[in-house]
């Protein structure tokens, strides 16, 4: 990390569960002790929901755990599958059914949890909690290439990287904990558990993670290509796409 200090690194157990409302105050928490140091925080990340959250300044309303609700939605999920569940929000939410992957089974549980918990729906919750201003304007950055082959091709290279480093020991251990929260469920390591099982070869895990991670990294784009703030930058338009992007990076920074 060059000397840097990196802040909510190394700060959950692998079974903890997290969550967006988690995540905004201790990323509020890091940025008060940056400011106070004198410096700029840097956020860095991929998940939309997460970095909308803390730079709209998103409010969530609180809502207790329901246990007994919480498995009966699992039960119907279980029955009746992400699709049949999507059309069941979409009676009271249209714009979170719309939104949401029929294989998202956590945040469409939670969607029906916020509804018949609160009074409100997801979509009404966001539009009141943008109400209240963060007080800073941030200088939105993203990185793609304007060539989707070649980003395809650098992650599945970083897929191979892992699997080299060390990925599949790290979901051996997880996966022999038997947990179903938390890091268990992300990407990298539940793709693996097949292997692990003796149900697929680890080529077919390992063709089935770079296909997750495309896909992934497809719905980031999808999302961030929403907001109007950010400022792209192409590192395959220069060979040395990192100045390219640093130089560029700098020029917004100065302007700001």
């Amino acid at each position: 990390m060059d000397n840097i200090p990196h802040y909510l690194v190394d700060v959950l157990e692998p079974d903890e569960e997290f969550h967006v409302v988690r995540f905004q105050q201790m990323a509020k928490d890091a940025m008060e002790k940056i400011y106070s140091a004198g410096h700029i925080p840097i956020i860095v990340g991929g998940t939309g929901l997460y970095i909308n959250a803390l730079l709209d300044n998103t409010e969530f309303i609180e809502s207790e755990t329901n246990l007994e609700l919480r498995a009966e939605l699992e039960n119907m999920f279980d029955e009746i599958g992400g699709e049949k569940m999507l059309e069941k929000l979409a009676l009271f939410d249209k714009e979170t059914a719309t939104r949401l992957h029929p294989n998202n089974r956590r945040r469409i549980i939670r969607a029906f949890e916020v509804y018949k918990t609160t009074g409100k729906t997801v979509t009404e919750q966001n539009l009141l909690s943008h109400e209240k201003d963060f007080g800073i304007t941030p200088l939105v950055l993203g990185i793609t290439y304007n060539d989707r082959e070649l980003l395809y091709e650098r992650i599945n290279r970083r897929v191979d990287n892992m699997i080299e480093n060390g990925l599949l020991q790290e979901a051996k251990t997880t996966f022999g904990n038997g947990k179903n929260k938390g890091a268990f469920q992300a990407i990298g390591h539940k793709e693996l558990y097949g292997y692990l099982k003796g149900e697929i070869s680890l080529q077919e895990a390992v063709e089935c993670l770079k296909q997750q991670t495309r896909r992934y990294a497809k719905r980031q784009l999808t999302w961030f290509r929403r907001d109007e703030r950010i400022v792209w930058l192409h590192p395959d338009i220069c060979p040395d796409y990192t100045d390219h992007a640093l130089c560029k990076a700098r020029h917004f920074l100065k302007e700001e």
